[in-house]
């Protein structure tokens, strides 16, 4: 057994240091995202499972190509084949 002290969290308290809504909070509590515990009529998480529930969203490098268009193939459309079209204006 280990002796590191349980560090428990709010439901409040867990949810600003996810910087999200304690509805949000609800939500991935009740989706088996976060773990959370009952205890009589309050809620607690721990702040082990919050920190690792943080490391567990991080976004690998290279996964967010679909949320902007490629800067390439949009300027390429602008041009078109025959180069400078606005050039006779």
């Amino acid at each position: 057994m280990s002796n590191a002290q349980i560090v428990w969290l709010n439901t409040e308290t867990a949810a600003k240091r996810l910087g999200i809504t304690t509805r949000t909070l609800y939500r991935f509590i009740n989706e088996g995202g976060l773990p959370a515990y009952r205890m009589g009529r309050v809620i607690r998480v721990k702040q082990a499972d919050v920190d690792a529930f943080i490391e567990s969203s991080r976004i690998e490098p290279g996964t967010l190509g679909h949320l902007y268009p490629d800067p390439v193939s949009v300027g390429s459309a602008d041009k078109g084949e025959e180069g400078d079209a606005d050039a006779e204006s």
